[in-house]
Parts: structure tokens; C-alpha cells; sequence
């Protein structure tokens, strides 16, 4: 009797041991893996004390609220709710910060995917550790063609890196000249002017170097002159002296590209002084809500690329995204709020048809998706680069009007010779501001 209750006792402690170090092998009891939680885990990183970074979080909240309430995404049998993994990069002021954040979210947080990014230079950082620990990364924010020549270099090794939004820099330059163009056509249609003088003037970081370089030599061939190149801190307070500058080259037009706060600095001073030319090109600051209050409502005749703009509709689903993000946000959203986009068009519908959380099985459908989106369509190149012209994706062109932002282009652009010309509905003229048709009307 005694014999058989030390047997018994035996057993028992083999199986209570087992049973503490099962989990350690990945093993647990029928009962625990009914009760296990089914979540997809996405890390959103960006710098969240600033907008670029909210928006990223605000479009990827957007998404999970819209897909968790649908029951989750389908994988394979069974459905997965998304838990959002909040990660503050602090690009613009450390990149230590950027790459420490990166590599917590993969090692501590265990996230399946991450979404968002901004800064060029950090997001290069970050990517490199996102594919040494082969977790599908999509950008939305860094605009460098860098990132994603990466991944025809190095396939095998970088193709878990897709862009989401913008596209890239080399299109936004080519996206910016057009703008420049129509701008350049209306100042010789209704001034006169023949061969309109523009400044260049963007700020001190990499994704402009290849918009700058090309600039200085493009401009000249568009029947413009290039009466200077400045480029001021991205963190600028004061650029009076950049400001009279270009006054005293007497420009009609200023082709800038901000990224941050400088944006608002510059056009602040410049509609103070009254400079007689006007702004296009990119100034990120300027697409945002908050920016007529921000120059002190100062931001009249200010044109910048954009993504978004209210009342502007490419297709049918841009209302009801804009709709569902203001009511949900109270403000319009920016570029980098298609974290949306890029889990709800591009990563779920790859996860669900992959029907696994696989990397190697959700790329291939990833690469070969062709989706809708509120922007325009997503498509992406070998490199898993955005396509960019008419039927894909072509941003908008902005312009602040009586301290609202209006949608003024693509009105009427012809893209290419034999091809309807594109039209979104809700566009707007773009406006001369007064003190220069003052000046060319004398």
C-alpha cells in the first residue's frame, strides 16, 4: 500500500512538472489553446509627440476599430482580433531613439507587423532591424527611393519592406514640377510674366537632395529662371534673411519642400512681408488643419502637395474614409494616417488570402495585389514601390484659400497626349495673391 501511494506520488510530480515546463517547448493542455487570446499584434511607430506620428497612430486605430468590429481578420479558419502596439520613434530628435524603439516592439512587444515611419534617415535605420528580424515593415511616411531600391539590391533580404505612403521622393519631385508648371502657366497667362523667376528653397534634410539637385537643372528647361537655392534648419524660428534673399532676386515664385516645422515659419514671415510671388511645391505643415491658426492666419496662397483634402473626392472610397476619420479624429487626416490604408487594403486582405500569418506566404500576395484605396489605387513595382500616374496613385495639389485648404489639382491635367485629362470632384481654382497682381498690374 505504501509502495503503490509512492508510485502514485511519483507520477504526480512528473506530471506537475511537465506541466510547469511545457510552456518552455511551446506545448500546452487542449483546454489552454481554446482559451489562448487570437490577436494580431501590429506595431505603429512614428514620432508621437508630433503630428506625423499621430497621424500614423490615428489611421492605424481607425483600422483596427473597423476590422475588430467586423469579428477580426480571417486566418485560415479562424478569426484574429488586431491589438495595436504604440511605439514612439522620436525620430526627429534621436536616432538612437528610433532604433531602440524598433528593436522593443519586435524583442519585447513580439509584434507580427509593424506600420509607419517618417523621418528618411531613421526609417532607414529601422528597416535594417525589421529585416534582421524578418517582420514585413510598411512605410508610411519616409519618402527616400532608397528604401526601396533596397529591395531590388537585396531581395531575400528586404522584401519584407513594402512603401505605403508617400510615394517616392523621385515621384514627388515629378508630382512638385507639375504643380510648378501649372503655377508657371497661370502667372504667364493672367500677369504676363514670360519667364517667371523662382527660388529655391527647401530645408536641410535627405529626401530633398534629389528634388533640389534636380530642380536647379529642370527648371531652366521649363522656361524658368533659377535665381537661387536656400536651405534653411527644418527647425528654423526666423528665415527673414532667407526672405530677403528672394526679394531682392526678385522670384515670382518660391518652389519649396519642408517636411517640419519651418514650413510654418517661412510662410508666416513670407505673407507678413507681403513678397510679391508665390508658394508650391511641398510643406508638409501646411496640409494640416491647425495651419491657418499656427501662422496666425497667415496662410493664404500657400500650394503644397497633399493627400487629402475636404470636399475633394478621387473615388468613391474617399468621402467615407474622410467622413469616418473626421468624425472620429475632428481633423482632416495627414499622409502619414494611411497606416490605414496599409493594414486595411494591403496587409489584411494578403493575411487572409495567405490564410497564415507567415511572412513568406503573405509577401507574394502582398506583391501581387492591385487595390482601391481612399487616396487612389495601390499597386506595387518589383521593388514594392507605389505606382505612381493617373489610375494609381497621384496625390493632390492644395492650396490655402481664405483660410481654408482647397483642392486645385490635378483640374483638367492632361498627363499625357491621347489620355482624357484627369479631374477629381470637389476641385477649385488656384488664387494669385493680390499683392503680387498689385505689383504686375501697375
Amino acid at each position: 500500500m505504501i509502495k503503490n501511494y509512492l508510485v502514485k506520488c511519483g507520477l504526480f510530480a512528473v506530471l506537475f512538472t511537465f506541466a510547469l515546463s511545457s510552456t518552455s517547448f511551446g506545448w500546452s493542455w487542449p483546454w489552454e489553446k481554446e482559451d489562448a487570446p487570437k490577436e494580431i499584434r501590429i506595431g505603429v511607430i512614428g514620432p508621437m509627440n508630433f503630428t506625423q506620428g499621430q497621424g500614423h497612430w490615428n489611421g492605424a486605430t481607425m483600422a483596427m476599430e473597423e476590422i475588430n468590429a467586423k469579428g477580426g481578420v480571417m486566418v485560415g479558419d479562424k478569426k484574429m482580433k488586431i491589438k495595436l502596439i504604440k511605439a514612439d520613434s522620436n525620430e526627429f530628435i534621436s536616432m538612437t531613439d528610433a532604433t531602440n524603439a524598433m528593436e522593443r516592439i519586435i524583442t519585447s512587444d513580439k509584434v507580427d507587423f509593424i506600420v509607419g515611419g517618417f523621418r528618411s534617415e531613421a526609417v532607414l535605420a529601422m528597416q535594417d532591424i525589421a529585416m534582421d528580424y524578418k517582420k514585413i515593415f510598411i512605410g508610411c511616411g519616409a519618402a527616400d527611393d532608397i528604401l526601396c531600391a533596397k529591395v531590388s539590391e537585396d531581395y531575400d533580404r528586404y522584401k519584407y519592406w513594402f512603401r505605403g505612403t508617400p510615394f517616392k521622393s523621385t515621384y514627388l519631385g515629378q508630382t512638385s514640377f507639375i504643380h510648378l508648371a501649372t503655377v508657371a502657366g497661370l502667372l504667364r497667362k493672367e500677369l504676363g510674366i514670360a519667364k517667371p523667376k523662382v527660388a529655391i528653397v527647401m530645408e536641410k534634410q535627405a529626401w530633398v537632395e534629389k528634388i533640389k539637385n534636380a530642380a536647379v537643372g529642370v527648371i531652366p528647361k521649363m522656361g524658368m529662371e533659377v535665381v537661387g537655392v536656400w536651405q534653411p534648419s527644418q527647425t528654423a524660428s526666423d528665415v527673414t534673411a532667407e526672405l530677403s534673399a528672394i526679394q531682392s532676386a526678385g522670384a515670382d515664385i518660391v518652389f519649396t519642400a519642408f517636411s517640419a516645422s519651418v514650413g510654418i515659419t517661412f510662410v508666416k514671415q513670407m505673407n507678413e512681408l507681403k513678397i510679391p510671388a508665390i508658394m508650391v511645391g511641398i510643406n508638409v505643415e501646411s496640409q494640416k488643419d491647425g495651419f491657418h491658426e499656427a501662422t496666425g492666419g497667415q496662410s493664404d496662397y500657400v500650394m503644397t502637395l497633399n493627400t487629402y483634402a475636404r470636399g475633394v473626392e478621387v473615388n468613391e472610397l474617399t468621402k467615407p474614409f474622410m467622413d469616418a476619420y473626421i468624425d472620429r479624429f475632428n481633423e482632416t487626416p495627414t499622409y502619414t494616417a494611411d497606416t490605414y490604408s496599409a493594414i486595411v487594403h494591403s496587409l489584411v486582405p494578403a493575411i487572409e488570402e495567405a490564410g497564415t500569418l507567415d511572412p513568406e506566404k503573405i509577401i507574394p500576395m502582398m506583391e501581387k495585389s492591385e487595390r482601391l484605396v481612399a487616396s487612389g489605387k495601390i499597386k506595387y513595382s518589383k521593388d514594392h514601390d507605389l505606382v505612381w500616374g493617373p489610375g494609381y496613385l497621384t496625390s493632390l495639389g492644395v492650396q490655402w484659400q481664405n483660410g481654408q485648404l482647397k483642392g486645385v489639382w490635378p483640374n483638367n491635367w492632361v498627363a499625357k497626349k491621347g489620355l482624357p485629362p484627369v479631374t477629381y470632384k470637389g476641385m477649385s481654382p488656384i488664387l494669385i495673391p493680390p499683392w503680387m497682381i498689385e505689383k504686375y498690374k501697375k
